[in-house]
C-alpha cells in the first residue's frame, strides 16, 4: 500500500532467496568483480579464452610495423611487383629474424589457440591459423637456410597472415559481451561499509564483516548493505535495482529489504538475515554467470566454416605429398604440400565475420541498438517469440490518470483540478500522475492549505473553506462513505482491468474517482504490430497480478502473457519457452530480468534500465523505444546473409585454389605457385571488404520500421 492506499501489485521483493547451496560456490564465478584466482577477467568459453581485447589490439599494431620490413625485403614480394629488394650486408636476415618475431609474439594466441582445440578434438579456425603459420614458418626457414634446395620464402605471407588475423580478432572481441560486466555491475550494487549498532552506538564495518542477527542502521538516501527484516522505522525504498519498478515501496518493522536496495526518505534498522553468497544479489550473480557460460557455448559460424576448411586443408595436403611423391620427386611433393597448407588458410576467412560484425555494429548504433555480443546478432534471426518485461518496457513505468468519473455537479476537469490541488505538496509518484493531468486540461488548480499526508490511506488539504481528500478504498472505510451509484459501475470497471482507483471526496461526501495505469507506450503497439506481421510470437512477463497484465496485453494483442512471477523465476519462464523447441528473446531493463536476459537466445536491454540488466544482455537498446527490437531483426537477417556471402567466398577460393595449388591440373600445364596464391589470397580479402561495406546502404528506422 502507499499513502494514497492503492495496490501496486508488486511481488514481494523478499522472496528473492538464495538457497544455502549457494553459498560453498567457486569465488572465481561469484566473487567482486567476476575475477579468476590469477587475477586475470573471466571470459567466456571458446576460441578466445584468457585472451584479451587489449591483448590482440597491441599484437596486431606491433605486427603491422614489422610486417612492412618483412614485406619489403621478401624477394618473393619484390618479384611480384617487378623491384629487387635493396641490398646490404645481413639484409637478407632480415625477413627471417623479424618473421620468427611475428609467428612467436603475433601468432602465440593462435598456436596456443590451436593446441587448445587439438586437445578437445574441435578444429576451428585457430589450429587452421596455426597450421598455416607453421607450415610457413618451418619452410621459410628452410628457404632462408638453403636446406634441401626448395624455394619456400613465405615470410612475407606468414607476416601479413598472422597480422590480418590479428586485426580479425581484435574486431571480433570488441563486438563480443563479457560476463564479468555484469558481475561488476551487481558487485557495485553494494555499499563498501555498513553502521553496525552497538551498545552505546554505532561502528563502521566492512560489509564482509557483517554476519546474521547484526542490527544496522541505515541512513536515508544509503543501501542497505545486506538482506534483512526492518527492526524500527518506515521509509519508502527504492527497489528498481530488483524489480524493475520505478516506484519506490513502503516498507516497515517487519518487512524484508533486500542487499542494494536504497532507503529514499527516512533512516531506518534492519536486522541483517543473509550476508555474502547467501544474499539475493548474489543468487542472481550466479545465474547470470551461469546463463552466460551456457549460451557462450553455441559455436559461430565461421568456426564451424574453418573447421570444416581443416579438414579439406589436411586432407588436401597428404593426398598431394603422396601423389607427388609417387608421380614426381621428393622436393616437388614438399613444395606443393606446403603451398596447400599454407593458402589453405585465406586471409579473407579471418576477415569475413569480423568484419560484417563491426559494420553491423556501427548500423546498429546509428538506430539506437548497441550489440555486445557477435552470437546475438546471429542468433535474432532465427528467434521465434520476443518475450517483452511489461512495466518500463511495454509500459512508461509510472502512473499515469486513464479514466475520470465525477457526480452531477461536478465536471471532470474540475474533479481533477481539486484532487491535483490536493496534492499538489506530495512528491509521490500518484501524486505527479494527477497534477500532470490536471494541467493538461488547461484548467486552473486552485490554492490548498493544512496539507496532511494519511499514511496507508491518501491525503488531505483544504481548499475555500472546505476539506477535500483523496484516497483509495482504505480511506472510504475508515471514514465510513459508500461510493454513490453514479460513479461504482465506472470504477468496478477500473478495478476489473487492475487500475487503481482514487476516490475524491469533499467535507464528507463522495464527488468523484479517478483511474490510474500504469501508461502503454505508443510505440509498443506498433512494434507488437510489426513483429507478429514477420512471424514473430509476442509473449509479456510481469509481476503484476493477473488482470492488469492481461488487460495490457489485450490492449497490445499479445499472443501469450506470464503474470504474477517472482523476480527469481523471470529466466525459468524463459527456460519453459525454450523447453517447447522456441528461440527466445528477453526484453527487459531490471536486475531481476538480468538472469532471463542471459539466459535467452537474444536479451535484448533498454538502456534506460539498470546497468546489470544491459550488462547481461547482448544488445542494449540506447533508448525506450521497442520499436528499436525490430531494427535488430532486419539487421540480423541483412548480417547473416552478408555472413555467408562471405564465407562462400571465402571458402569457394579454397575449394578452387587448394586444388590448383595440389596439382591437379599439372597435366594440362597449370600449377598454381606460391606467389600467385598469395595474390589470390589478398585478392580474396579484398572482395570480401568491400562485399561486407554493401550493408552501409541498410536502412534502420526504429520509426519506419512498422
Amino acid at each position: 500500500m502507499n499513502e494514497h492506499g492503492t495496490e501496486h501489485n508488486h511481488p514481494t521483493v523478499g522472496a528473492v532467496t538464495t538457497p544455502a547451496t549457494m553459498a560453498g560456490m567457486d569465488d572465481a564465478a561469484m566473487g567482486h568483480g567476476g575475477m579468476g584466482h590469477d587475477g586475470h577477467a573471466v571470459h567466456t568459453a571458446g576460441q578466445h579464452a584468457g585472451h584479451s581485447t587489449a591483448m590482440f589490439k597491441n599484437r596486431f599494431w606491433l605486427t603491422l610495423v614489422l610486417s612492412i620490413p618483412v614485406v619489403f625485403f621478401s624477394p618473393m614480394f619484390g618479384h611480384l611487383l617487378s623491384y629487387a629488394p635493396p641490398q646490404f650486408p645481413g639484409s637478407n636476415w632480415i625477413p627471417p629474424l623479424l618473421g620468427t618475431f611475428i609467428f612467436f609474439y603475433g601468432g602465440q594466441p593462435f598456436l596456443k589457440g590451436g593446441w587448445q582445440e587439438i586437445r578437445s578434438r574441435q578444429p576451428g579456425m585457430m589450429l587452421l591459423i596455426s597450421m598455416a603459420i607453421t607450415v610457413a614458418f618451418i619452410a621459410s626457414w628452410v628457404t632462408s637456410l638453403g636446406l634441401g634446395g626448395f624455394d619456400l620464402d613465405f615470410w612475407w605471407e606468414l607476416a601479413l597472415l598472422v597480422a590480418i588475423m590479428l586485426l580479425g580478432h581484435w574486431i571480433e572481441m570488441r563486438a563480443l559481451g563479457s560476463a564479468r560486466g555484469a558481475l561488476d555491475a551487481l558487485a557495485a550494487l553494494l555499499p563498501d561499509e555498513a553502521e553496525r549498532v552497538i551498545d552505546g552506538g554505532t561502528e563502521i564495518v566492512g560489509v564482509a564483516e557483517l554476519v546474521a542477527g547484526d542490527l544496522v542502521l541505515v541512513r536515508s538516501g544509503a543501501r542497505m548493505p545486506a538482506d534483512g527484516v526492518i527492526s524500527d522505522g518506515s521509509v519508502e525504498v527504492d527497489e528498481s535495482m530488483i524489480t524493475g519498478e520505478s516506484k519506490t515501496v513502503p516498507r516497515t518493522v517487519g518487512d524484508p529489504v533486500v542487499a542494494g536496495t536504497v532507503a529514499t526518505d527516512n533512516s531506518l534498522r534492519m536486522t541483517v538475515t543473509a550476508v555474502g553468497d547467501d544474499t539475493a544479489l548474489a543468487g542472481i550473480q550466479r545465474l547470470v554467470a551461469e546463463a552466460q557460460a551456457s549460451t557462450s557455448r553455441a559455436q559461430a559460424l565461421a568456426d564451424r566454416a574453418a573447421g570444416f576448411l581443416f579438414y579439406f586443408a589436411a586432407g588436401a595436403g597428404v593426398i598431394t605429398f603422396i601423389v607427388w611423391s609417387l608421380l614426381g620427386s621428393v622436393p616437388d611433393a614438399v613444395t606443393r604440400t606446403v603451398t596447400v597448407l599454407v593458402i589453405a588458410c585465406p586471409h579473407a576467412l579471418g576477415l569475413a565475420i569480423p568484419l560484417v560484425i563491426a559494420i553491423s555494429t556501427e548500423r546498429a548504433a546509428r538506430a539506437g541498438v548497441l550489440i555486445k555480443n557477435r552470437m546475438a546478432l546471429e542468433r535474432m534471426r532465427t528467434v521465434d517469440v520476443v518475450l517483452f518485461d511489461k512495466t518500463g518496457t511495454l509500459t512508461r513505468g509510472e502512473p499515469a490518470v486513464t479514466d475520470v468519473v465525477a457526480t452531477n455537479g461536478v465536471t471532470a476537469d474540475e474533479l481533477l483540478a481539486l484532487a491535483a490541488a490536493v496534492e499538489s505538496d506530495s512528491e509521490h509518484p500518484v501524486a505527479r500522475a494527477i497534477t500532470n493531468a490536471a494541467h493538461r486540461t488547461g484548467r486552473a488548480v486552485p490554492q490548498a492549505s493544512s496539507f496532511q499526508s494519511l499514511t496507508g490511506r491518501g491525503v488531505q488539504a483544504n481548499i475555500d473553506g472546505s476539506t477535500l481528500a483523496v484516497g483509495g478504498p482504505a480511506l472510504l472505510r475508515e471514514l465510513n462513505l459508500a461510493e454513490p451509484a453514479g460513479i461504482s459501475g465506472a470504477t468496478a470497471e477500473w478495478m476489473g482491468r487492475g487500475a487503481a482507483v482514487l476516490h475524491v471526496i469533499r467535507d464528507g461526501a463522495v464527488i468523484g474517482a479517478v483511474a490510474l495505469e500504469d501508461e502503454v507506450r505508443e510505440e509498443s503497439r506498433q512494434a507488437v504490430a510489426a513483429l507478429q506481421n514477420r512471424g514473430i510470437t509476442v509473449a509479456m512477463i510481469t509481476g503484476d497480478a493477473h488482470q492488469v497484465a492481461q488487460a495490457v496485453a489485450a490492449e497490445l494483442h499479445i499472443d501469450e502473457v506470464f503474470a504474477e512471477v517472482l523476480p527469481r523465476d523471470k529466466d525459468q519462464k524463459v527456460a519453459e519457452l525454450q523447453a517447447r523447441g522456441l528461440k527466445v528473446a528477453m526484453v527487459g531493463d531490471g536486475v531481476n530480468d538480468a538472469p532471463a536476459l542471459a539466459r535467452a537466445e537474444v536479451g535484448i536491454a533498454i538502456g534506460a534500465g539498470t546497468d546489470v540488466a544491459m550488462e547481461s544482455a547482448g544488445v542494449v537498446l540506447a533508448g525506450n523505444d521497442p520499436r528499436a527490437v525490430l531494427s535488430m531483426v532486419d539487421l540480423s537477417h541483412a548480417s547473416y546473409r552478408k555472413m555467408w556471402q562471405n564465407l562462400i567466398w571465402a571458402t569457394g577460393y579454397n575449394i578452387i585454389s587448394v586444388p590448383l595449388a595440389a596439382g591437379v591440373l599439372a597435366f594440362a600445364g597449370i600449377v598454381l605457385s606460391p606467389a600467385a596464391g598469395a595474390v589470390l589470397m589478398s585478392l580474396s580479402t579484398i572482395v570480401v571488404a568491400l562485399n561486407a561495406q554493401l550493408l552501409r546502404r541498410l536502412k534502420l528506422n526504429p520509426a519506419d520500421a512498422h
